[in-house]
């Protein structure tokens, strides 16, 4: 009796990988350019992302109980003994698009969500632009150094305030300005957790990071913040990321402790920058 179930389990790991590429293909190369597009079909395109991912999750545990399959072993795992929790978001909150953004989910394909783009590493931001200032410490301070802290602004961008160089505000503000177009209910619920904090790297004795720089900003929807290293984030974060990527910013989700609200300038932003004397 238990070779039916066996079947059934092979042929759906043999369909996930068909799944799990064809399905972002399908909505990949979006335009933000365009005009503002329904906020529940942008849910909806998300929430198919993230049951992919959670199916990838699923048939993998399923692999794993069909390895185990013998006469009198192990029971197979069936989609009735899953519980709400297996999926990966919160099935307490309705499914509507007032509730949507802030449903924590898996992120799908996280170490891949940053594409071409490189990070702007403590050793590359150090030899580009020296130490923010000579006396870093663990606390957050002014910063002192003097190419840098002339780029220095305070301004309101979109939602936000924030402390960062100028040419980092400059980009912000386009991509707010792209998601207010195309997404103005996720853009009414965007809030921060800071951005310039000029301190070492936490642990760390010598490197600062890319807050430091005023290159840096955390972001989240209602206010409510993220767990920092679970591997899951905000429904609105995940959508906030392809703004941000096409604007050339490096999302926090794909680094080996997951920051999914951390969303930092790259390197290749910054190499442009340099380039046209803007820092």
């Amino acid at each position: 009796m238990r070779i039916l179930p066996a079947i059934i389990l092979a042929v759906a790991i043999l369909l996930a990988p068909v799944l799990w590429y064809l399905i972002p293909w399908l909505f990949e190369e979006e335009d933000f350019s365009g005009p503002a597009i329904d906020s529940g079909a942008r849910i909806e395109i998300e929430m198919l992302s993230q049951q992919v991912e959670d199916l990838r999750s699923r048939l993998e545990r399923m692999a794993t109980e069909l390895s185990r399959v013998q006469i009198g072993g192990a029971p197979i795992i069936t989609p009735d003994s899953l519980d709400a929790d297996s999926y990966g978001y919160d099935s307490s909150s309705p499914n509507e698009i007032i509730d949507a953004y802030a449903q924590v989910v898996l992120i799908a394909n996280r170490k891949k969500v940053n594409n071409e783009l490189q990070i702007a590493g403590p050793r590359f931001l150090r030899e580009t632009f020296g130490l923010p200032r000579d006396d870093l410490s663990n606390e957050c301070q002014s910063m002192t150094n003097p190419r840098l802290e002339s780029k220095l602004k305070l301004e309101q961008v979109g939602p936000i305030r924030v402390r960062m160089l100028q040419p980092a505000i400059d980009s912000l503000r386009t991509v707010f300005q792209n998601i207010e177009r195309t997404d103005p209910d996720l853009y009414a619920r965007i809030n921060t957790a800071g951005s310039l904090c000029v301190r070492f790297i936490r642990g760390s004795t010598s490197s600062a990071s890319t807050h430091a720089y005023g290159l840096a900003v955390d972001l989240n929807i209602d206010g409510v913040l993220d767990t920092l290293g679970d591997g899951k984030t905000q429904l609105g974060l995940t959508i906030l990321a392809d703004f941000f990527r096409d604007e050339g910013w490096v999302w926090g989700a794909a680094w080996g402790r997951e920051d999914s609200m951390h969303f930092e300038v790259s390197r290749n932003k910054l190499e442009e920058w340099v380039a046209a004397g803007l820092l």
